[in-house]
């Protein structure tokens, strides 16, 4: 029995060296001047320490008026610190005003401390949080600053644009399809060139097939006759109208997606740079790759590397589009994270999640949270399957080994680390080359040869030399 108290004291002893710190033996106050806020869409209740109002716990509506109130009734209360949860968007106006009037704000997330019974009021739950937030029990989730905020809308509205763009083009493929138009076995891509000059004149009255075969571009691969034949469908009134009302929608939304590439190039083109002259003209420089569809219609390689100092597309299958999701998502700058590993646990679904228990681990995974960043270093990840550079020599050998997926999840949190020492030390990104990979790979297979030869009594010679290894 004493032997296992001395075991256990000693487990504890290393464990509390390993950490640095001593674990606390009571809770300490951390924020004595703090409030907590429970947020909804007409309401906020707001709780305060008893000694600080007579009416600890108060009501505000969501008017602005009201949160201006609700600001300078927490200054009264000598408040320093506010924890509020996360709700929907509910919590940014909020957010905004406390922040303006000076007051620290922590935006907590729910799923953290929700699991607790008994507390499902509105009033237990911002007293339940006022206490947890007093004794430093809550921690703050990643909120951007204002600037980039905006820069995040233009983003995230821009995507929801190409996303109903791509609708659009499923609906008018499925009107070609149900008149048996069979337009997209013949073509790779009914949007392109050749597709909507054919569409078109489809929705203008045109019905002849070798007449609208001839409306296809001369490189199409397709012959003129097999395109014939996939015209020679049955038109209907009312897939006519389903076909038309589809390229009108997608139209306007490709109208929009361009005012907003408008209006982005204008917001950033208002902050300074961080790259020098000479940068910026080596990336102008740089081959700029034919222009696809949905891709931006200003060079913004060149404003990203302006704004990071850095030029994050010299990292392979690292595109334009991905560079701003990222950055758009996280800032200019990565100074809210302290290290790599806090930056890959904040993506989330790239980071590994080990449940472990009685010393052995039950689960392996990553955690199951959605982030922006995380789809789009996926997305990355999947076309380095093909790169001869040392990110795709290394992906093909992950992919032997662990599988496809487990690959993915892998190269995405490397490129996620690679993005974290770029933004923070101001490094550009230099491709090692795949050979450097395959040498990496050889010399430690040689030294785990060396070292189980000697283990079996042998010694490994150089056949070319006739040197021993050691």
């Amino acid at each position: 029995m004493n032997e296992n108290k001395s075991s256990t004291r000693e487990l504890s002893r290393k464990y509390r060296q390993r950490r640095g710190k001593r674990l606390p033996k009571r809770l300490e106050l951390v924020h004595p001047h703090a409030a907590a806020i429970d947020v909804g869409s007409t309401e906020h209740y707001v709780s305060v320490r008893d000694d600080a109002d007579p009416e600890p716990v108060q009501r505000f509506g969501c008017f602005t008026p009201e949160l201006e109130r609700m600001a300078q009734w927490l200054k009264q209360c000598r408040v320093t610190t506010v924890a509020l949860e996360s709700t929907g968007v509910y919590w940014i106006p909020v957010f905004r005003v406390l922040e303006a009037h000076g007051l620290e704000v922590v935006l907590v997330n729910p799923r953290h401390v929700k699991h607790v019974p008994g507390r499902k009021s509105d009033v237990a739950d911002c007293q339940w949080l006022q206490q947890l937030h007093t004794f430093g029990l809550l921690r703050g989730a990643f909120v951007p600053p204002q600037e980039v905020a905006a820069m995040r809308t233009y983003a995230r509205h821009r995507a929801g644009l190409v996303q109903r763009a791509a609708e659009e083009i499923q609906h008018m493929q499925k009107a070609l399809t149900q008149m048996n138009l069979q337009l997209h076995t013949v073509l790779s891509d009914i949007t392109g060139l050749s597709g909507m000059k054919i569409i078109r004149a489809i929705i203008a009255g045109e019905r002849d097939p070798e007449t609208l075969a001839r409306l296809a571009h001369p490189q199409v691969k397709s012959s003129r006759q097999a395109i014939a034949q996939a015209l020679s469908g049955h038109y209907t009134e009312d897939h006519l109208f389903v076909l038309k009302q589809a390229v009108e929608s997608f139209d306007f939304l490709h109208s929009k997606i361009q005012d907003c590439d408008e209006q982005l190039h204008r917001y950033v083109s208002r902050f300074e740079s961080k790259a020098t002259p000479e940068a910026l003209a080596k990336t102008s420089e740089r081959p700029n790759p034919k222009r696809r569809k949905n891709q931006p219609h200003f060079d913004l390689r060149t404003e990203l590397h302006r704004l990071t100092g850095v030029d994050l597309t010299r990292i392979d299958s690292i595109e334009t589009l991905t560079a701003y999701t990222v950055v758009s998502e996280i800032g200019f700058d990565v100074s809210a994270f302290p290290t790599e590993s806090h930056f890959v646990s904040w993506i989330g679904s790239i980071c590994p999640n080990n449940t472990i228990t009685g010393g052995k681990v039950i689960r392996r995974g990553t955690k199951r949270v959605h982030n922006r960043v995380a789809n789009a270093l996926r997305i990355a990840a999947q076309s380095l399957w093909h790169s001869k550079s040392y990110l795709g020599a290394y992906f093909r050998r992950m992919r032997a080994r662990h599988g496809p997926a487990k690959a993915i999840t892998i190269l995405a949190h490397k490129l996620a680390r690679i993005i974290y020492r770029m933004l923070k030390h101001g490094e550009e990104y230099v491709d090692k080359g795949e050979q450097h990979l395959e040498k990496q790979h050889r010399e430690r297979s040689l030294k785990s040869l060396i070292r189980h030869a000697k283990e079996l009594g042998y010694t490994l010679v150089d056949p070319a030399t006739g040197e021993c290894l050691a």
